[in-house]
Formats: C-alpha cells, structure tokens, sequence
C-alpha cells in the first residue's frame, strides 16, 4: 500500500508540476487551480507514505528522482522542450543514488 501511496504522491506531484508550466504564472484559471490541488494532494499523500514508516530519506529521494524524470520525459515529449546527453547522464544519476539509498535502507 505504501509504493501505491507514493506513486499518487509522484504522479500528483509531476501533474501539478506541468500545470504549472501550463497556467503561465496563475493567468490561465484551469492549471492553476490543478497546481494548487495537485500539490496539496502530492504532499498529502506523501505524509501518509511516512506515517505507514518509509523513511523519509528514501520516500523523499523516490519521489523527487522519479517526479523530476517524469517531468523532464514530459517536457521533452509534450512541451518542445531539450534535453541533453550530459541532462540525460544527470537524470541517471540522480536515480542511481536513489537506488543507492534504497539499497542502503534495506540493510
């Protein structure tokens, strides 16, 4: 039930995210009002990831690793935004050290 918790809180999170990028600084009223709900609903389920006993170093580092993956996919898919190869060895790594902590928590 936890990694079900989290992957709301992440797909919530990244939603907000996007809608941000899409209510052009709270001028358009639909992304913005799914900014504001999608981050209360991210940090929401997030808190109840902790309760349920995820350490936050690991809960935190999932869901800031997949979320700015997810983002980046997105914008390279859907916004026409760039992404390099040193933006790519980044995401990589970034998700390298989230296994390494999950690795690390495990023991």
């Amino acid at each position: 039930m936890v990694w079900l918790l989290l992957a709301g809180a992440i797909l919530t999170e990244v939603t907000a995210t996007i809608c941000l990028r899409l209510s052009a600084g709270f001028t358009r009223p639909l992304p913005s009002v799914v900014v504001v709900i999608g981050y209360l609903a991210a940090f929401a389920l997030l808190s109840q990831v902790l309760k349920r006993g995820l350490a936050v170093g690991v809960a935190y580092g999932i869901w800031s690793a997949v979320g700015v993956a997810l983002v980046a996919l997105v914008g390279v898919l859907f916004l026409d935004e760039a992404l390099t190869w040193v933006q790519v060895v980044g995401l990589v790594l970034v998700i390298a050290g989230v296994a390494a902590l999950q690795l690390g928590a495990a023991h």
